[in-house]
């Protein structure tokens, strides 16, 4: 353990910076150090964990009550597309008008759609109504048998 003035004049002598490295130690401890040099690398460091940082895309698929068989075999073909790269996908029905007013029309539209995408996703959110949708989450991977 050496004291403060010693540390400075220690630095000093070495032509580097007497940087706090862990300062809710008790003592607090400090380096003798190139302080430039260890911001850099620091930076460098962030930017190399942001860099391999994954990302999940989330994507949405868009349909209406009375959206036809193709119409939707299509739509669930970019779904397992998109689940199949690793992305979350987002189906959302929307009610119109009177729609609203039968609800296990599209609870069965998207029980269905997930039946057809069981093979490459899990279910994350179940569906559920939010105002005028109603909206169910798939995640890419298979369910656990």
């Amino acid at each position: 353990m050496v004291g403060t003035r010693e540390a400075l004049a220690m630095a000093e002598e070495a032509n580097l910076d007497l940087v706090e490295v862990a300062p809710g130690a008790n003592p607090p401890v400090c380096k003798i150090l190139d302080f430039g040099k260890f911001q850099y690398e620091q930076a460098k460091r962030e930017r190399q964990a942001r860099k391999l940082q994954k990302t999940v895309e989330v994507k949405e698929i868009r349909l209406r009550p009375k959206t036809n068989e193709h119409h939707r075999s299509f739509k669930v073909r970019d779904a397992r597309r998109w689940l199949e790269e690793g992305m979350k996908v987002k189906v959302r029905i929307r009610f119109q008008g009177r729609e609203i007013t039968y609800p296990e029309i599209g609870r069965q539209l998207l029980a269905d759609i997930a039946k057809d995408l069981a093979d490459v996703a899990v279910v994350e959110q179940s569906p559920g109504m939010e105002g005028r949708t109603m909206l169910m989450v798939l995640g890419p991977g298979k369910p656990s048998e």
